[in-house]
Parts: structure tokens; sequence; C-alpha cells
């Protein structure tokens, strides 16, 4: 992904792919059949694995909420905060037409498990909402952000006031 991310998807070449994974070019083209293919795979890879921890965070009910949803995020999102952070997510975003449905199922997975999360604590009904409020300030913030850091400190002020709006609601209407 970093070879596709530094010089954009048309002009990667399986020879600087093949140099970068430290195999042969034909080496290459015995695990894929082309260059559509391995990038299809290596998109596919990292959002899968992106998934995955996020899941793994989230499942972890021992911490408190604030703290799984912060660090759900930056698995998301925080990880591809900074220049060559960046030119991954672009060089995804300019190549839909190439990596398939994995670019429309895994951010509704993610939201998924965040409004899951959010459920168990602010109620079925309340969660959608503040995920997608949530999910919305990730996607502002990752692209005004100058650092992960930047990122991870403004995105823990937003789940502060969005899950502490919503639980003193719950319990201002709770006798």
């Amino acid at each position: 992904m970093a070879t596709f991310a530094r010089f954009g998807y048309r002009k990667t070449s399986m020879e600087e792919v093949a140099r970068a994974a430290r195999i042969s070019r034909p080496g290459l083209y015995f695990l894929f059949s082309s260059k559509e293919a391995l990038f299809r795979a290596a998109v596919t890879q990292a959002m899968e694995r992106d998934i995955a921890a996020v899941e793994q965070v989230l499942a972890d009910s021992a911490r408190p909420l604030r703290e799984r949803l912060l660090e759900a995020f930056d698995q998301w999102a925080g990880r591809y905060v900074g220049p060559l952070a960046q030119d991954v997510t672009a060089v995804i975003e300019d190549n839909p037409e190439l990596v398939g449905g994995i670019v429309e199922s895994a951010p509704r997975r993610f939201e998924e498990l965040i409004t899951a999360a959010i459920a168990v604590e602010s109620g079925r009904d309340a969660a959608p909402s503040v995920a997608r409020t949530m999910i919305s300030a990730s996607i502002g913030l990752k692209h005004q952000a100058v650092s992960r850091e930047f990122y991870r400190d403004r995105m823990q002020v937003a789940i502060e006031l969005l899950v502490r709006r919503r639980s003193s609601r719950t319990t201002r209407r709770t006798p």
C-alpha cells in the first residue's frame, strides 16, 4: 500500500511493488495475476485488519466505553493521519472501481460495531445517531489533523461530549 500511495495506482509498477516486498517480479505475478488483483488484495487485507482491530477493542467490556471508542476510532481512522497515511486513503478513494465491495462493506461494519457498543450504555434508540455523529466528527478531524496525536485529542473531546450528553439525558429521564 505504501508503494501505491507513493506513486499512485496508475504509476505504480509491479516491479516497484516487488522491490518493496523484496521478492522477484515473477514471484509477485505468481501470487497475483495482475496489478489490479494485488491492489484489491492489499486494500481488502488493510480494511479487514482494521475491522478486526476495532472488534477486538470494542469487545473488551472491562474498559470504559469512552476508552474503547477512542481506541476504535484510532484503529479505524487515526492510523491514516499524516502525509503517507493520507496518500494511502487517497489512492483507495481515487480507485473505487478496483477495490470492489470492501470499500462499502467495511465502513458499514465499522458503523455497526460503534453503534452496538454505544447501545449497551446509551440504549438502542440513541445509538445510531450518536454513532453517525461520531463518525462524521472523525471524518472531519481526519482531514484537519496534522498528526495522529491531534486527531486522538480532538476525537477524545468529541466522544466525551457525545457520550456524556447521552448519559446525562438517560440519567435525567430515570425516576
